[in-house]
């Protein structure tokens, strides 16, 4: 019988093997996880621009560190995009330290009251956000999400765990000193956001499996076979999405013009985020007026379209669509557009084709408006907006570290909120139950 592998991590001057260096990691982390759920606002926040002053006093380190990973994936003939993903320049860094000010601005959502009533008995209950305990994030090329998450557990009152792509460990491992840097200055654990020395994959393994029960929740941020594994391997819970198939549905009575720029603005602002479009969905009763219109535009923008037999006898030059084309994810400038007959038929066509991420319905009818926004199972439900709006920042809730579109509380932009739990005080004077 072949002996099992044993894979092993470099820490310091040791080679121990990945299982104890994780094991460790993760018994640190829930050591510390109390002090940091309990640790006030003021101290938080220190640790947050006192690691945003050290990005700065520090950038020639991260500028060299970062110089090494970049010449790494060149040499390993990573494409044009990702190393663009993974490069650090004067500009990012100062966007990195100011995500982390951003962060620490937050109002504090630990000990918020969340609601509260007064029974009949004379309890007074109260529910209350706390922090969840020790959260682990797996990422891939962006060296930027090393301090975003760090800064958003940590402003949640969570320890955590990052494990960063091994594209770019050298610039991540920067980062994070200046993070580590900012808690020694506010008296907080060092242990409260640590990287993993290590880029084996095996380190992802054992996060997966929890940790010897050390961790609490994981959220992946990359590409659709790391999130597919981490959904399909977990044994603790998952804020993330898979796909963003996000649709917009144009119907009557609408002005054209609003949504020709909706429509376009959807697709082609940025086409690999996941919030851009990917389904047209255009209303059967104002094909005649509002298809052809639409499509040139999208053309004209630049975008290849993959239509029905209805668009492509409106608009010739559009590709003819496969079924496949409605549960595509292009992010491209590529989108399916289908002529349907109605607002139910659109409701059922989102629901049978897409990711529960972003859907938006463009019309002047408000009652329709009102159904779309009720009935269709999406994190984010939009009426006359881009679908491009489903951000964080954007819904004003600062920085997030990804979108979720399960059904936990954590649903849509994952930011410090919902990097939180929450229990019931409840006070009495004396009741007991009979």
């Amino acid at each position: 019988m072949q002996a099992k592998r044993k894979d092993y991590a470099v820490v310091g001057a040791e080679r121990e093997p990945v299982e104890t260096v994780m094991r460790r990691i993760g018994e640190k982390a829930r050591l510390v996880a109390s002090a940091l759920a309990n640790a006030g606002s003021a101290a938080k926040n220190c640790a947050l621009t006192e690691a945003a002053a050290a990005l700065r006093r520090r950038q020639a380190e991260l500028l060299a560190a970062n110089e090494e990973d970049v010449a790494a994936m060149r040499s390993a003939g990573t494409s044009a995009a990702m190393i663009d993903r993974g490069t650090l320049d004067p500009a990012r860094i100062e966007a990195i330290a100011a995500s982390l000010e951003a962060i620490a601005s937050l109002p504090d959502p630990v000990g918020a009251v969340m609601a509260e009533w007064d029974r009949p008995n004379g309890l007074r209950i109260e529910r209350v956000r706390t922090p969840i305990g020790v959260i682990g994030v797996i990422f891939e090329s962006r060296p930027n999400v090393t301090a975003d998450a760090g800064g958003l557990c940590l402003k949640a009152g969570n320890a955590v765990i990052l494990r960063g792509g091994s594209d770019t460990h050298r610039s991540s491992a920067a980062i994070h000193a200046c993070l580590a840097e900012g808690l020694q200055a506010a008296g907080l654990p060092e242990d409260a956001v640590q990287l993993v020395p290590t880029t084996d994959r095996a380190a992802v393994g054992a996060m997966l499996r929890g940790l010897d029960g050390n961790l609490d929740v994981i959220v992946p941020r990359g590409g659709k076979s790391l999130v597919a594994r981490v959904q399909e391997e977990a044994r603790v819970p998952v804020f993330a999405h898979l796909e963003g198939v996000c649709h917009v549905y144009v119907r009557g009575p609408v002005d054209l013009e609003m949504a020709k720029r909706i429509v376009v603005n959807a697709k082609m602002r940025r086409t690999g985020i996941c919030g851009a479009a990917e389904t047209l969905l255009v209303d059967a009763a104002i094909a005649g007026t509002h298809l052809k219109p639409l499509v040139e535009a999208l053309i004209e923008a630049g975008c290849e379209v993959r239509g029905d037999e209805h668009v492509r006898a409106a608009v010739p030059a559009a590709k003819a669509a496969a079924e496949a084309d409605w549960y595509a994810e292009y992010l491209d400038a590529i989108i399916a557009v289908r002529v349907v007959d109605g607002l139910d038929a659109a409701i059922a066509h989102v629901a049978r084709y897409g990711s529960h991420h972003t859907d938006a319905i463009v019309t002047d009818d408000a009652a329709a408006a009102e159904r779309f926004l009720n009935e269709v199972d999406s994190a984010i439900v939009m009426h006359n907006a881009s679908t491009q709006f489903a951000d964080g920042g954007e819904f004003g809730m600062g920085a997030e570290i990804g979108i979720a579109t399960g059904k936990m509380h954590a649903r849509g932009p994952v930011g410090v909120e919902q990097l939180t739990s929450f229990k019931y005080r409840v006070r009495g004077t004396g009741q007991t139950r009979p």
